[in-house]
């Protein structure tokens, strides 16, 4: 997306507008986005309004946004309510738990390796597989995935092996070369730590920047890297290559998401709404990401 493209809600500012410049962002994905970082935290209800203004700052139009919001209600992960004139979407209890398993990814410490082989029975086994390697999986045959953490929830024609690792040598990083395409996870964490880390370099500690502003930087954060964390095998520092950067951006996505949110949560606190009123500018459930950020 080029940065002169954007229509803008706000005026933002121009290091947060230089974040957009070269970023693809797809509106049902940013919107997934929105409710993971404000309003699951919160309750997980917001008016469709909110959703509209914090989009149009990225470039997503209304109707892009309403043809999103219809896709995840078909989809199971949002539900609506009318209140008067005014449209809510709600998360479902399955998207909330969904939801709130990836917060632990992004906000806590590196989750614990837990090896599974998938095995997949019965007729046209490529879609699960894909949607394996999507999670993080890698294929070892047509039939066969490994990977480090739970398998997402699967179709009944499949079988889930708990395994354990009994050896730890370099075979293990041979192994890990072979099965994932680890460079392009690399690739991807470096130029996210370059265009965060230039941000940052720009804002310094972000007086510069309005509270939409930080909610803004805010999104695009947590977007980028939930589109790597989500992806990328999370596999054990033995298995990894040497001077991995993943380590240097889980630090740089913490600092930078601690600094933004004082600001941020405070235009959230002003101007997000659900059927009630306002929502909360902070809840025990957005301390705890907080706690566990500032302790990593």
């Amino acid at each position: 997306m080029s940065a002169d493209n954007v229509k803008l809600g706000h005026d933002l500012n121009e290091a947060v507008t230089a974040l957009l410049v070269d970023l693809p962002i797809k509106a049902a994905s940013f919107i997934v986005t929105i409710y993971g970082d404000v309003v699951e935290p919160r309750g997980g209800v917001v008016w469709i309004g909110n959703l509209i203004e914090t989009c149009k700052s990225v470039g997503i139009t209304e109707t892009l946004v309403r043809t999103a919001v219809s896709r995840l209600v078909s989809a199971g992960q949002l539900v609506g309510e009318r209140e008067g004139r005014r449209s809510y979407y709600r998360l479902t209890d399955a998207a909330q738990a969904e939801f709130a398993e990836a917060a632990s990814l992004f906000y806590g410490p590196e989750p614990a390796v837990r090896w599974q082989f998938v095995l997949i029975n019965g007729p046209s086994p490529e879609e699960v597989m894909q949607g394996l390697e999507r999670d993080g999986f890698a294929r070892l045959s047509p039939r066969l995935a490994v990977g480090t953490h739970p398998a997402p929830p699967l179709p009944g024609r499949v079988v889930v092996f708990d395994a354990q690792l009994a050896t730890d040598n370099g075979a293990l990083r041979e192994f890990a070369e072979e099965a994932w395409n680890l460079p392009r996870f690399a690739e991807a964490y470096r130029d996210f730590t370059v265009r965060f880390g230039s941000f940052w370099d720009r804002v310094g500690d972000c007086a510069t920047l309005s509270s939409f502003d930080c909610l803004i930087a805010r999104l695009l954060l947590v977007h980028q890297y939930r589109l790597i964390m989500l992806r990328e095998p999370h596999l054990p520092k033995s298995a990894l290559p040497d001077n991995w950067p993943g380590e240097k951006a889980r630090h740089l996505f913490a600092d930078l998401y601690l600094l933004l949110s004082k600001k941020a949560d405070g235009y959230v606190g002003r101007r997000f709404v659900n059927e009630a009123g306002k929502l909360q500018e902070a809840t025990p459930a957005s301390q705890h990401r907080f706690d566990r950020l500032k302790s990593r």
